[in-house]
Parts: structure tokens; C-alpha cells; sequence
């Protein structure tokens, strides 16, 4: 046998072991990806893309609301979404044309209270199928709190003392509405989120009901 043979009757052997080699290879590849994504399935285990405990109890609130809830709940988050926002923008009148500091600051604590409330409310909605908007609804009237447009551009007119007394007179009215709504909401509803914000709105709407009816008793 020539050296020239034996050089090709070696070659596929070396081709068969560096086959072996890369195919080894690719099987440890392969295994070390499964171990990673086993431990990715673990509790705890999630640290690169895990989510916050704020974040995921968010998610768990979201799902409760979706698995629960009836007409009374549904209806409750349709209206108070409006009302609530007609108090924020009586609120953000105060900046600029109350002149008493518990006005002001009552304003304030209407705006931190509120605005979570509202968007808490659609999220409901929209994760029960139900529509946000109702557009111009039944009993949306003075006997629900709810202002004119006349009352609102009165408001708007209004600056110092005299603003004071209006604020202090409408929120009142408007509080009582939200407040007898709420009501309804605790003795109907079926969801326990809304069943609770609904007691959160009686519990604060109410207090300061009394601390709006003391600043108006001093104007």
C-alpha cells in the first residue's frame, strides 16, 4: 500500500471524528438551553424578565374583576366614571380663583383620590366587555350630584370668596350624589373591587361633605 493510499483511507475516519465532535457538541449546546429554560419555568427562578409583586397583583386584581361582577357593578363604574370627572375638573378650578386654603387643599386630596379611581373603573370595564362611555345617560342629573353646563361656566366666573362658597356648595352636592351611588354599589354590587372602592367613596366623600359644609358655615 502507497503512503498515497493510507492518506485517503485516514480522511473519512478524521471526517467521522470531527462529525462526532461537532454533533457532541450540539447536543451540550442543547442540553445546557433546556436546563436554561426549565429553571426560566421555576418559581422564583425568573430573575431577567420577572415581574414586579406591584405588577402582578395588579394583574391578579384584574383578573378578579373579570371572573365577578354583575349588572349593579357595571352600571356603578359607567356612571361614577363621569361623575368623577366632572369633580376633577370643578377641582382644577380651584387653582388660581380660590382664595381659602382648605379649599385648595380639599381640591388637591379630589384629584389624588379621583383620577386613580377613574382609570381603575375603565380597566374594569374593558376587562368585563362593557363600554366606558354611555354617552348621555337616565338619572345623570341634579338629583345625581351632577352640575349644569350653566353651573360650571358660573364656577368658572367665580374667583376668590365667592368661588369659595360655590365650590364649596356644588362639591357638597355633587359628593352626596357620588356618595348615594356608592351606596347602591354596596348594597347591589357583586364585585369585590368595586364593592370597595364604592365603600372607600362613602367613607371619604362623606368626611369631607362635613369638612365643606363647616368651611361654608365660616364664609
Amino acid at each position: 500500500m502507497t503512503a498515497f493510499t493510507r492518506t485517503l483511507r485516514r480522511k473519512p475516519a478524521r471526517r467521522i471524528a470531527a462529525v462526532g465532535v461537532v454533533a457532541a457538541g450540539a447536543l451540550l449546546l442543547s442540553a445546557c438551553g433546556g436546563d436554561s429554560d426549565d429553571m426560566g419555568g421555576m418559581p422564583g427562578m425568573d430573575h431577567g424578565s420577572g415581574k414586579s409583586s406591584a405588577t402582578a397583583a395588579a394583574d391578579a386584581g384584574k383578573t378578579a374583576a373579570a371572573e365577578d361582577f354583575n349588572d349593579a357593578d357595571v352600571t356603578f363604574a359607567q356612571m361614577m366614571i363621569p361623575h368623577h370627572e366632572q369633580a376633577l375638573e370643578m377641582a382644577k378650578l380651584a387653582d388660581g380663583r380660590a382664595a381659602d386654603a382648605e379649599i385648595k387643599s380639599i381640591a388637591t386630596k379630589i384629584e389624588k383620590a379621583q383620577d386613580p379611581e377613574i382609570k381603575n373603573m375603565k380597566g374594569w370595564l374593558q376587562s368585563w366587555g362593557r363600554p366606558v362611555a354611555m354617552g348621555d345617560m337616565p338619572g345623570m342629573d341634579m338629583g345625581e350630584g351632577m352640575m349644569s353646563d350653566k353651573d360650571m361656566k358660573d364656577l368658572k366666573a367665580m374667583k376668590g370668596a365667592e368661588f369659595d362658597k360655590m365650590f364649596a356648595q356644588m362639591m357638597i352636592d355633587h359628593h352626596k350624589g357620588a356618595i348615594a351611588m356608592a351606596k347602591d354599589e354596596q348594597k347591589n354590587g357583586k364585585n369585590t373591587a368595586a364593592v370597595t372602592m364604592a365603600g372607600d367613596i362613602v367613607k371619604g366623600q362623606s368626611a369631607e361633605v362635613k369638612q365643606l359644609q363647616g368651611i361654608l358655615d365660616q364664609l
